[in-house]
């Protein structure tokens, strides 16, 4: 990695540094003005920033952190030590025109593990996949390959990376090719699987876990994969007190048009060449607590998000992490099936 590849222009948007911090893969960008540092802007900063429905267009010299820390050359042999006490990922060192000339990173590789969350995973798998037809026709959607492996164990990976090793499978539509691949393979992972026997929606379904959890749970579909710092996510979800918390992707769509806008005379306001349009979009994984699952009505066709917009009404906390589209991949089509392919290079 360059230095540059942790610079922005001050006057850049949001979204260019969401696309950079994905790039640097390391959670800041400095915002420097000729390489002269202004101020830092993590994903953190950005995610509150979305969660406040900030404009994503606005530079980010408007919302960055204008008091970095940082380290002259003479004091670059503190850094570790500072990057511990204020939990920082990195530390500019500058020189005497405040310019940067040199990124240190916390050097601690114990810091860098992943935290082991030892929480219970719930995979809904008993849909019938008409969005990947002819596929689904033939196999499950849960054993769609990917690479040398099905959909459903790079999930299951992700997972276990992070201490989460039991699984609580869903299943229905061809539910006796999905048990017979797990077991038959010996796939060596704590697998329990759920019978649904009427198609009852991602809500429904859901109701044959209660009494299973005594406590949070990670619930997630068959065909997306997300790459986060699920343990992040899961202080988010504890520090906020919420009944659920939706994983949700923060899409751009560019439409292929020229826009107008118009008064309510008729007369033309402005004229949009192709604009871009951000959406925070729901990527289908979730936190949630034992207490939601009670509230899930018995032997009921529903989807969880009928559910959820019932617990928003009832006034219940429901929280948003909001994510780089690019770290959100969902096979549910076939186009996207291709990407997810392209991206683990398989």
């Amino acid at each position: 990695m360059q230095i540059t590849d942790f610079i922005i222009d001050p006057n850049s948007s949001v979204i260019d540094a969401m696309k950079q911090i994905d790039q640097n893969a390391n959670g800041i960008v400095y915002i420097c003005s000729n390489m002269k540092l202004i101020g830092v802007l993590t994903d953190g900063d950005i995610r509150r920033y979305i969660l406040k429905n900030g404009d994503l267009k606005c530079p980010v010299s408007e919302i960055g952190n204008k008091d970095p820390k940082y380290l002259t050359l003479e004091e670059e042999n503190k850094a570790n030590t500072i990057m511990r006490k204020y939990k920082i990922r990195s530390i500019p060192i500058l020189n005497t025109s405040s310019e940067i000339v040199k990124l240190c990173f916390l050097e601690d590789s114990a810091e860098k593990n992943k935290p082991q969350l030892k929480v219970p995973v719930a995979i809904m798998a008993g849909g019938k996949g008409t969005r990947l037809y002819p596929y689904t026709q033939i196999l499950p959607k849960p054993l769609i390959p990917i690479g040398e492996k099905t959909i459903t164990e790079h999930i299951m990976d992700h997972f276990l990376a992070y201490g989460c090793t039991h699984f609580d499978m869903i299943v229905n539509y061809k539910k006796n090719f999905i048990k017979s691949y797990f077991l038959d393979n010996e796939i060596t992972r704590d697998i329990s699987f759920i019978d649904e026997k009427e198609f009852m929606g991602t809500g429904g379904g859901l109701k044959l876990l209660e009494g299973r959890y005594s406590s949070t749970f990670f619930m997630t579909n068959c065909d997306i994969l997300v790459e986060e710092d699920y343990g992040e996510i899961l202080n988010f979800h504890r520090d906020n007190k919420n009944l659920v918390t939706m994983i949700c992707a923060v899409k751009q769509t560019t439409i292929p048009y020229g826009t107008v806008d118009v008064s309510e005379c008729g007369q033309v306001l402005r004229l949009n060449e192709k604009p871009e349009l951000s959406f925070i979009t729901n990527t289908g994984f979730y936190i949630l607590e034992p207490d939601f699952l009670r509230k899930i009505p018995s032997n009921t066709f529903i989807h969880i998000t009928d559910l959820i917009q019932k617990c928003v009404d009832q006034g219940e906390r429901v929280g948003v992490y909001p994510i780089a589209e690019e770290h959100w991949l969902d096979m549910g089509q076939l186009e996207e099936l291709e990407r997810m392919k392209a991206h683990l290079n398989v």
